[in-house]
């Protein structure tokens, strides 16, 4: 695997961001680096615990410090965060609607292609092209206009054949098939990429793909429940896969190493399978190690990396140099806080391709350019190559993924360091939230997962309590954050294991979650759906000290016992004007 970016990631693995955490097994540090890593991780917390208003509890969210008071005490903690304002400019000049609209995304999973900037040239091109060549009303495209740069239209191969034997790509999937490679660090003599609908289809694909006949097992690493994975694990059921799945530890959530040595070590007949990893958590923002794979890989696993999670420059650290995953799947949204549809990507590497069987599976797709209005009348029945011809007569350039390049003029470093600082100073502000003149002093949020962290990932997982310290459903406080232009998540978090020390704690803490998704607090348990909802917020590299101080603004306000009663009021009575008028 090469890297055009070889010596920023050597330094970023010097600057430990790229953890091989202890599982038994010697890594090759000296005593000076131990002693170094660990000093930089004490003075990091020490820093953290001081970037706060000088009052670390708050109990009032009238009397909270202002966004420049707080942003204040932050750079004086950290003065290297001003060292990643060229981030700032990118979203000042390419991503503006953010500002104009207040809108602050935390729900963002996956990879940028183009910047909204980019869109709009785009659509105002689009706009004169149609009014000089096109006798329709512009008003009948305008929803085309929203669509930036290209479609999919879905392909009858297999994944099979399409490995096998490939097929004809036009320019457009060439260019972007060319940048995304790069983008991910990966070469065209070591692997295949085929475009998928989305996320889910690529872990169909390959779960429809794959040999579960003879090699029977399916063994997967998540501590919530995803989608993706969920439709691979059916399918791998139904083609006679055992399916077995990590437990994470009770409170910390890590991976019970124990537990999943054991079942990647089988010593039975057929042991080998599919190793689905992680390296890291897209809800809690807990990291795992690369030696997973390789462990895998030794006892005689396939791995596939899912690097949906991963942020835009995290293919680029050293442990991915080291550790080549049999197949990986990544996924690309439009624009970053304004089109989230796009594609998957998957990617088998071809000293493996072997291992794919032929299946009746579908979900590949092409990409297609745009039609533009003037490219539409009653005959346009062209096909996708006469449109793209057509799109190059009129001068359209689709290849310039500027979204890509503004993750690559950042660098790892750069993305790192600011979602280091803007991760653990959220999850140290949302901890010093506490009820006032509550018995037991019930803290308003309870965080699952890594706390305040050196190398967790930029993301956090968490629950808002009331005073009588009952969790507030996360579908509410999604709901609410919603109307307050903050976009979350929700999600379920599961496998999760309690030791005898907390097992008292299990009734409390779990709920049940039925076959349709909902849940039922403190009901019988069920093991295939037991598990902790929860409220979610991801991290971009665009994302800024604003954004996060919002969410802590916003989070406050479960303070007042009355606020969720108040916003239901407010909104009945809005909703009631509305139909009035």
């Amino acid at each position: 695997m090469h890297s055009p970016c070889t010596g920023e990631a050597s330094q970023a693995c010097f600057h430990n961001l790229c953890q091989l955490p202890f599982l038994g097994i010697p890594e090759p540090q000296s005593s000076t680096s131990i002693t170094t890593a660990a000093s930089s991780r004490h003075d990091f917390e020490v820093a953290m615990a001081s970037s706060m208003y000088p009052n670390s509890q708050f109990t009032n969210h009238e009397s909270f410090p202002s966004l420049q008071e707080s942003f204040s005490y932050f750079t004086k903690a950290f003065p290297l965060y001003s060292q990643t304002d060229q981030a700032d400019k990118i979203r000042e000049q390419e991503y503006y609607h953010l500002s104009l609209s207040n809108h602050v995304c935390l729900d963002y999973i996956g990879h940028g292609l183009f910047s909204y900037s980019q869109q709009r040239s785009y659509s105002r091109e689009a706009t004169v092209a149609s009014t000089s060549s096109s006798s329709l009303p512009l008003r009948q495209y305008s929803s085309s206009l929203e669509t930036p740069f290209f479609g999919i239209s879905y392909k009858a191969a297999n994944l099979h054949s399409q490995i096998q034997y490939g097929s004809q790509e036009s320019e457009l999937e060439c260019k972007i098939q060319k940048r995304i490679m790069a983008l991910m660090n990966l070469s065209e003599d070591d692997y295949t990429m085929v475009f998928t609908a989305n996320q889910s289809s690529a872990f169909k694909l390959l779960a429809d793909s794959y040999p579960f006949q003879s090699n029977q097992n399916l063994l997967t690493v998540y501590d919530h429940e995803n989608e993706a994975v969920k439709i691979m694990i059916e399918s791998s059921k139904n083609r006679g896969a055992r399916v077995m799945s990590a437990e994470f530890s009770w409170k910390s959530l890590r991976i019970h190493s124990g537990k999943l040595l054991e079942k990647v070590r089988r010593k039975r007949k057929n042991r080998r399978g599919l190793f689905v990893f992680p390296l890291q958590s897209r809800m809690t923002g807990a990291r795992y190690s690369y030696l997973w794979m390789n462990m895998a890989r030794e006892n005689g696993w396939h791995v596939l990396l899912d690097a949906c999670g991963l942020g835009p420059k995290d293919m680029e650290t050293l442990g991915l140099s080291l550790f080549k995953p049999d197949f990986l799947i990544c996924s690309f949204f439009k624009v970053f806080g304004e089109n989230p549809s796009g594609f998957g990507c998957l990617f088998v590497k071809k000293s493996s391709s072997s291992v794919i069987k032929d299946s009746t599976s579908t979900g590949l797709v092409r990409l297609v350019p745009a039609r533009r209005p003037s490219q539409i009348s009653e005959e346009s029945a062209n096909d996708d190559t006469e449109t793209e011809e057509k799109a190059k007569q009129d001068g359209y350039s689709y290849l310039e993924c500027r979204g890509l390049d503004h993750a690559d003029s950042l660098g790892l470093i750069s993305i790192s360091t600011r979602a280091r600082y803007l991760i653990n100073w959220l999850v140290n502000a949302l901890t010093s939230l506490q009820h006032p003149h509550s018995e037991n002093g019930h803290p308003l949020v309870r965080i699952y997962g890594p706390k305040v962290k050196f190398d967790r990932g930029p993301a956090v997982a968490f629950n808002v309590f009331d005073w009588k310290g009952e969790k507030i459903d996360p579908a509410i406080v999604q709901k609410l954050a919603d109307r307050n232009n903050i976009s979350l998540s929700c999600g379920f978090l599961h496998h999760i294991l309690f030791s005898n020390k907390y097992e008292h704690e299990r009734e409390q803490i779990l709920e049940t979650r039925t076959s349709e998704g909902g849940t039922v607090l403190n009901g019988k348990r069920d093991k295939l759906y037991s598990g902790i909802s929860v409220v979610t917020a991801a991290l971009g590299f665009l994302t800024n000290f604003e954004d996060v101080y919002k969410l802590w603004a916003f989070v406050s306000r479960f303070l007042d016992a009355d606020f969720v009663q108040k916003e239901r009021w407010r909104y009945t009575a809005l909703n009631q004007m509305t139909v009035e008028v």
